[in-house]
């Protein structure tokens, strides 16, 4: 009798499943996963402050807003940024005078927030005529 030797017959074989389900998965996962910048697709032209300056008058109060989102009522700080804290300031330095012009000043990397919050507060307060400060455009930009 003769005795077969099987290992002869076994050639060595790659399983690709187990492979491609893996990859799958992966492919799967990264286009779950990926963020699509919504921004790319927008177009926007942001408006530019050509024209006259304003004449100035004598009484207007200011507003300052720096970058980091602090409120400067005329000579004296906001303690706080909540609406309540910057209205307690604007009527501390404006008085009864609801009729005053307002200056706001915000610098250019001020988060928009912070704008709002000045605008919130000084409509609380009744001020009407609030004018938003800018630089002149230095060159023409595309």
């Amino acid at each position: 009798m003769r005795i077969r030797d099987f290992r002869a017959d076994d050639t060595p074989e790659i399983n690709l499943i187990p492979l491609i389900d893996v990859v799958l998965c992966l492919i799967v996962f990264f286009v779950v996963t990926t963020t699509f910048d919504s921004r790319s697709v927008l177009k926007l032209q942001l408006p530019r402050a050509q024209g006259e300056a304003a004449q100035q008058q004598a009484k207007a109060l200011d507003i300052l807003v720096n970058a980091d989102g602090r409120y400067f009522v005329g000579d004296r700080e906001a303690l706080r940024t909540d609406v309540e804290s910057l209205k307690r300031t604007i009527a501390e330095v404006a008085g009864d005078d609801r009729k005053r012009v307002v200056l706001l000043r915000a610098d250019a990397r001020t988060p928009h927030q912070a704008v709002v919050t000045a605008l919130d507060a000084l409509g609380q307060l009744g001020f009407r005529d609030v004018s938003i400060g800018t630089a002149p455009e230095t060159g023409t930009r595309r």
